[in-house]
């Protein structure tokens, strides 16, 4: 599809590697897969209702961006 689009290659291979591995959280090096990985927690976390000490758990140990941060805190109500 993203071919079809006429995105770049290297585009193209970025956005293959970032879906095929937004659930694996070892090795997060750039920005990008940092805040895939944020949105994907913070929508999970939503939709299952995760009670607030898992909520605090993955703030502590998943979230690096401060607007992940932010949004995380805003959502959930940690202080």
């Amino acid at each position: 599809m993203l071919n079809e689009l006429g995105y770049p290659k290297d585009v193209i291979e970025r956005v293959s590697y970032l879906v095929a591995h937004h659930h694996t959280y070892n090795d997060i090096c750039d920005s990008d897969y940092q805040i895939l990985v944020e949105a994907d927690f913070l929508v999970n976390m939503y939709e299952d209702g995760l009670p607030s000490q898992n909520v605090k758990a993955a703030y502590e140990a998943v979230f690096k961006t401060e607007s992940g941060k932010r949004i995380c805190r805003t959502m959930f109500g940690i202080k």
